[in-house]
């Protein structure tokens, strides 16, 4: 079995930690996803597509696969892209006009083992349109609907352009999540959560690389409940320790099981958020720690609660809140 790393803490000034929500802080603790050196490499991925996004770029995509550290893309034997778990889309760039393209995926694990080659896909890029400055008009009557509880269907009106629009590039928030090709007008986004409030824009690109401005906003809420549990860390533990003099809360959880990488959490104290963790590197996979500085006094009880910001850019549940003594136990 290979060792769990040691974790580093990092000892946070409490006018930092506790009065200053905003900050950020950068972390490569954490024990590592860990593997047992046995078992199974990832599965093969499905769902693959790929759709030119310009002259010189195609856009690919599939489904996630359990197990998966990251996913490597192939153009045609050559390996050209590597994407973390928490993405499964990619554009492959500085591609030649008019061509004829394959690509394959593979998901690696985190023991580096690779599973199998996905189908072969092939897209085609356009000709390039010589000297075209002239973006798209963005895309009209944008509209959305839901498709289920985890899914939203998404429509607009052709954009228009000097040239031809070649994609449309759908957006959730400000992160690109799928792109179609110029002649559709339609999407489906998938991998939501129920009871989620969601936004989404539409851009058009022409075969010049010319983005439109985007489309006005659809603001879609997915049916039914989620009360959080499904994505909240568990198995939160806390303790305190003194050093130099001071009480430090060492907290440790579960990350919550997503299709992605938890790489951001938020800590909240005495019912009000303390401040961010956000981990630069190899996200924690088993279980996630964290330590805090909470003053000189004794016999002080805090109540401290965590919570993940997931891949698809929301914010997940609470865990159970934990109650934690300076210089005694915690619960």
């Amino acid at each position: 079995m290979r060792g769990v790393p040691t974790s580093t803490r990092h000892h946070v000034p409490r006018r930092v930690a506790l009065l200053c929500g905003a900050v950020t802080l950068v972390a490569s603790c954490g024990w590592g996803t860990g593997g047992d050196g046995g078992g199974r490499p990832p599965g093969t991925p499905t769902g693959v597509t790929a759709e030119a996004g310009s002259a010189t770029s195609v856009h690919v995509m599939w489904n996630a696969v359990e197990g998966a550290e990251v996913y490597e893309v192939y153009r045609g034997t050559t390996r050209v892209k590597e994407v973390p778990a928490a993405h499964r889309m990619v554009d492959v760039t500085r591609l030649t006009p008019s061509t004829a393209y394959v690509f394959t995926v593979r998901a690696r694990d985190a023991d580096g083992r690779r599973g199998p080659d996905s189908e072969k896909v092939r897209a085609t890029t356009p000709a390039a349109a010589a000297a075209d400055r002239s973006a798209p008009t963005p895309p009209a009557n944008a509209r959305g609907r839901a498709a289920g509880s985890r899914a939203v269907q998404l429509t607009w009106t052709a954009a228009e352009d000097d040239r031809g629009v070649v994609s449309y590039d759908v957006y959730q928030g400000d992160t690109k999540i799928h792109s179609v090709g110029g002649a559709q007008t339609a999407a489906v986004v998938t991998g939501l959560r129920p009871g989620t409030r969601y936004s989404f824009t539409v851009r058009a690109r022409d075969a010049a690389d010319n983005l439109s401005p985007a489309s006005a906003a659809v603001r879609l809420t997915t049916p039914g409940s989620d009360d959080g549990r499904a994505s909240a860390p568990t198995a939160l533990r806390a303790r305190t320790h003194r050093a130099d003099g001071a009480f430090h809360i060492d907290l440790d959880w579960v990350p919550p099981r997503t299709d992605g990488v938890v790489v951001e959490y938020e800590i909240h104290l005495d019912g009000a958020k303390a401040t961010s963790l956000v981990y630069g590197g190899d996200a924690p996979r088993e279980r996630a720690e964290y330590s805090f500085y909470a003053g000189r006094e004794a016999g002080v009880t805090h109540r401290v609660r965590v919570r993940a910001k997931l891949p698809d850019g929301t914010w997940g549940g609470f865990s159970a809140e934990r109650t934690v003594t300076t210089g005694g136990a915690g619960r």
